[in-house]
């Protein structure tokens, strides 16, 4: 598979990029790099997140093999998850992404306004 495919709609590849790249996916992923979590921590901080979108992405993360999912055995059972080297590696350049996010928003933000006044 190469870039190019990327752009077919019948390529794989294509659904792994959306399970990265969508809203919930790609913040689940960026915050786990610092190590596992269990879910309500997961929860807390992603803001926004209801339970049902974050075990949904939690679920299609684990089948993309970007995460792995620790149950303890106790009573309740405590569930931690964590990145597993494919999703460490796809962490690294989200976290790019993210840095590039921060350091550009002003700008950006600036040209919305300036777009929105008609200038």
């Amino acid at each position: 598979m190469d870039l190019e495919d990327l752009f077919r709609s019948d390529c794989p590849g294509r659904q792994v990029m959306e399970h990265l790249t969508g809203k919930w996916g790609v913040l689940v992923l960026v915050a786990l790099k610092d190590g596992p979590l269990r879910f309500h921590r997961l929860r807390d901080r992603i803001e926004g997140i209801s339970e049902k979108m974050l075990s949904q992405n939690l679920r299609v993360l684990g089948r993309d093999g970007l995460l792995d999912r620790f149950v303890e055995p106790s009573t309740p059972p405590q569930v931690t998850y964590s990145l597993t080297p494919l999703g460490e590696q796809a962490v690294a350049h989200l976290c790019e992404l993210f840095t590039w996010i921060a350091r550009s928003a002003p700008q950006i933000i600036a040209a919305q306004e300036r777009h929105d006044r008609g200038l």
